[in-house]
């Protein structure tokens, strides 16, 4: 694979404040100290630890735009949501581009290779998804959303891997899973009656149910496993930051 760049997504929506970072006196999640460093800035640190050169960080608050300039990374204009982001971002950086957060504060440069080796040659699109047990072993108690199928039950991990220039196919189709995200019988119901049944008696496996809606659009698509269960811990909620902050908090000294 030639080099990968990278897109972080850190938009917010005009006119619409975020209560949770003005709860934390910023205007911005991404902007969110946790143990004196704002969250953009560990996930840029991470990503350059995993030998990322190119970096741009999708925004339109002004505070994380500085932010991201001083961090080095590129500013990109935001679009009308995540998806369009993308399609703004893989039209100027091209492929192979990985997608992130500007929240997901644990990320850690293994992940990123280990995404990175374990995407199938063949795949023109890979998402990261972590196993519940996974994530339940490694932060028990953690509450996140997960998809049910035969293979499991599964957390999306904030990493998506945009492989080939194919991939721009895709982006359409996110935009109808971001809606469907919770209710993933209307993920299967895409796929029409068969799989929809397949699904409804539990013989759909998720990695199918992928692969299958790749085809569909005429791509390759593949569901990779996460490694370790704290990939899909983001930072959405209160409870999400207490859990981050305690296990990134720094060793005492003796």
């Amino acid at each position: 694979m030639t080099a990968v760049s990278v897109l972080i997504l850190a938009g917010s929506r005009a006119g619409a404040p975020d209560p949770f970072a003005m709860a934390e006196g910023v205007s911005h999640k991404a902007l969110i100290e946790i143990h004196g460093q704002p969250m953009l800035g560990r996930v840029v640190a991470a990503l350059r630890e995993a030998g990322i050169a190119r970096i741009a960080v999708s925004a339109n608050d002004p505070a994380v735009m500085a932010l991201a300039q001083t961090l080095g990374c590129e500013v990109l204009p935001t679009g009308a949501g995540p998806s369009a982001s993308v399609a703004i971002a893989l039209e100027t950086l091209g492929a192979p581009m990985l997608v992130t957060t500007a929240d997901h504060a644990l990320l850690r440069p293994e992940w990123v290779r280990d995404f990175l080796r374990d995407t199938p040659d063949t795949s023109d699109v890979a998402i990261l998804l972590a196993r519940r047990d996974a994530i339940e072993a490694a932060l028990p108690g953690s509450r996140r959303t997960y998809l049910r199928f035969a293979d499991g039950q599964w957390s999306g991990c904030n990493l998506f891997l945009l492989a080939t220039t194919q991939a721009g196919a895709a982006i359409e189709t996110w935009k109808m899973v971001e809606a469907d995200r919770k209710r993933p019988w209307r993920i299967a119901a895409r796929l029409g009656l068969s799989m929809l049944a397949h699904y409804a008696l539990g013989r759909l496996t998720l990695a199918e149910a992928i692969a299958r809606l790749g085809r569909k659009i005429g791509i390759s698509a593949s569901l990779v496993a996460a490694r370790d269960g704290l990939a899909a811990v983001d930072v959405d909620k209160v409870q999400d930051l207490i859990d981050v902050r305690a296990l990134l908090e720094p060793p005492t000294a003796a």
